[in-house]
């Protein structure tokens, strides 16, 4: 049985209900974000609530926000009701989530955190509900049906209400101006974490595990010192220990196919010669992004002044843990 059909149909159900949720983005996500901004600048935090399914999304928003920058936390509406209202400080910014705007247990939490001075904002599918009119702002997520045959099992709308908190998130980092270092502190541990806090310098081969040939050597004599350090690359370099070409296992199998006399010429002639290169104070993520765009195995590494100081060789990566 071919099941590919339904999967499908429930992707584009579910793709086309993000897409209405931003064509229904207009100035109220302005007046949402500017008084989430307020609060964040405020060293106040935003608290997202929910139940269900809702709840579940609430969560993820809340960890997302807080991972790029924007304090935030989830607060279950029942448990604010039994002691951990406490959890929440004059101009914190209550968010609510629900799709229908009339979850019981959400609204009941909605007067007592008021007041407590907070201002309340929300993300439901009716802005003329309860919730809606409850809040200062409330951003439509509104979708004209679930993925679900029988219309009921809540995927579209939380896959558009996720959706919309990614957005704001994403806009809230912007406007903090939230680097990748700032990033890499909040994420200290995981491939994440290693990737941007670990250096070039920290991942790279030295010493005997690197390569390093004249010009005039011969091609046989630079795939002995491949051999010898164990490595998929030679760094052709100069007495003042400048970068001057780099020479692969792959320049040496195209090589020999055209001809039989390869192995005799002398590297100079056949190097790359501008290698794509990488800094030692770069960050590790960088080795990454050069992987994935150049389709290459192996990187040269110089220094502040493009001296020769290593290889980072694509082997050496998953032992970091960074791949």
């Amino acid at each position: 049985m071919d099941y590919l059909p339904q999967a499908r149909q429930v992707l584009d159900i579910e793709s086309k209900g993000i897409q209405s949720i931003a064509d229904q983005l207009d100035e109220r996500f302005n007046q949402f974000v500017s008084i989430c901004l307020k609060a964040l600048k405020n060293k106040n935090k935003l608290v997202l609530s929910g139940i269900g399914k809702s709840g579940q999304i609430a969560q993820k928003m809340a960890s997302t926000l807080s991972s790029t920058g924007s304090r935030a936390v989830f607060i279950h509406p029942v448990e604010a009701m039994h002691g951990d209202l406490g959890m929440m400080y004059d101009d914190d910014v209550f968010i609510g989530l629900s799709y229908s705007g009339e979850t019981d247990e959400l609204l009941k939490v909605i007067p007592a955190v008021k007041r407590l001075g907070l201002e309340v904002l929300s993300l439901t599918g009716n802005v003329d509900s309860s919730l809606g009119q409850s809040s200062s702002i409330s951003l439509p997520c509104k979708i004209d049906s679930e993925a679900c045959p029988f219309n009921l099992a809540p995927t579209t709308t939380t896959t558009a209400m996720l959706a919309l908190g990614d957005a704001l998130a994403m806009v809230l980092m912007e406007v903090h101006d939230f680097k990748i270092n700032d990033y890499g502190k909040l994420h200290p541990s995981g491939a994440i974490g290693r990737a941007i806090t670990l250096t070039v310098e920290d991942l790279m081969r030295t010493g005997d595990r690197v390569a390093v040939i004249e010009e005039d050597t011969l091609v046989q004599e630079a795939v002995l010192a491949m051999c010898k350090s164990k490595g998929g690359m030679s760094i052709v370099s100069n007495e003042s220990n400048d970068l001057l070409g780099i020479f692969t296992t792959g320049d040496l199998k195209r090589g020999i196919a055209k001809d039989v006399d390869f192995l005799k010429r002398k590297v100079s002639e056949v190097m790359v010669k501008s290698p794509t290169k990488l800094y030692k104070s770069q960050m590790a993520v960088d080795i990454l992004d050069i992987l994935r765009e150049k389709n290459i195995n192996a990187i040269p590494v110089v220094d502040q002044d493009d001296k020769v100081s290593g290889v980072i060789d694509i082997q050496d990566l998953p032992k970091f843990k960074v791949m």
